[in-house]
């Protein structure tokens, strides 16, 4: 297949870099000027992959759109809204959009497949590629599961059986409100698993691991969603890649936050954390982990006190 990826980042390198080598054309857009494309144009290479020269890599957006039928979107989920904006000048039509990202949009609580239809993108149009792996394991020869998912089950068989390979086995979502909201949502556990390793509490990251997962289970299921998917690969089957690996963004962050390290590079998990806040407050679900890490952010609190605070709760049953 011909496949545009949008955006040149850690994740759309890869991306590009795994298409590739699965036997898709693929196209490669980023933005001239940006480091991330200008690294790739001028070293053939960046710290993740090296750029294939199969891989035709361009920083013209129409050209990219409208010469696939396929679009991977990843950038920053923030970004995603006025990305489209841009996107939608094009000619979109009957084309299939893979958002390969994780986050909720902060200024409005919407899923990014909501986002999406919002932008004028049918949600059969629409899918998501969400689950646990790290780029560093992947270009080792090291295999994992991830999902695609969407409100078009066709185009979820489709994506799943034409996009899997010998690094990724993909299976076939059924809850897309569970699987975005559970991908989005195990990066602001991965802040909190940081802070208890930053902290020396690292014993603590198995507890969280389970009252994550629950407090995760209990959101999507008040947002419609399937309760069990926070147990799935979207969310607690992507726990190892984010509580305790090194590559981990969100994990390394949060460590480096208790020790007052600056961290230089995206960790999608501080801006979950608002959003996932007012989810929890619109809904009316108690989100104990989330308004801990919400109140270290962005009240300042401080982040062993906030923590700590969570295992000295009363006791009740667990679930």
């Amino acid at each position: 297949m011909k496949i545009s990826v949008l955006g040149c980042g850690r994740w759309g390198s890869f991306i590009g870099w795994y298409l590739v080598n699965n036997g898709h054309k693929v196209i490669q857009w980023g933005t001239a000027g940006n480091y991330s494309f200008d690294v790739l144009k001028n070293t053939k290479r960046n710290e993740y992959v090296e750029l294939d020269e199969r891989i035709d890599l361009t920083s013209d957006l129409q050209y990219a759109v409208e010469s696939s039928d396929i679009i991977v979107i990843s950038i920053s989920s923030q970004a995603l809204r006025s990305f489209m904006q841009r996107v939608m000048q094009f000619d979109v039509k009957d084309k299939k959009f893979v958002l390969c990202m994780k986050g909720i949009e902060i200024d409005t609580g919407k899923r990014l497949s909501e986002v999406m239809v919002e932008s004028g993108i049918s949600s059969d149009n629409v899918a998501v590629w969400v689950g646990p792996g790290h780029i560093q394991a992947f270009t080792k020869g090291y295999p994992n599961c991830m999902v695609i998912d969407s409100s078009n089950k066709e185009l979820v068989k489709f994506l799943a059986d034409n996009l899997r390979g010998e690094l990724i086995r993909f299976y076939y979502g059924d809850d897309l409100i569970g699987s975005e909201i559970g991908a989005a949502a195990k990066n602001v556990m991965g802040i909190a698993a940081g802070m208890l390793d930053g902290g020396g509490y690292t014993t603590l990251k198995g507890p969280l691991m389970a009252r994550g997962a629950r407090e995760v289970a209990r959101l999507i299921k008040a947002m419609g969603g399937n309760e069990l998917s926070a147990y799935g690969l979207c969310h607690l089957g992507d726990y190892e890649t984010t509580l305790f690996s090194e590559y981990s963004n969100n994990r390394s962050f949060g460590e480096q936050y208790v020790k007052g390290v600056q961290f230089k590079k995206l960790a999608e998990g501080v801006s979950t954390a608002k959003a996932m806040r007012e989810l929890g407050i619109k809904y009316k679900v108690d989100l104990p982990i989330t308004n801990a890490i919400y109140s270290i952010l962005y009240d300042k609190n401080d982040p062993m006190k906030e923590l700590l605070k969570l295992f000295a709760r009363s006791t009740r049953k667990e679930f």
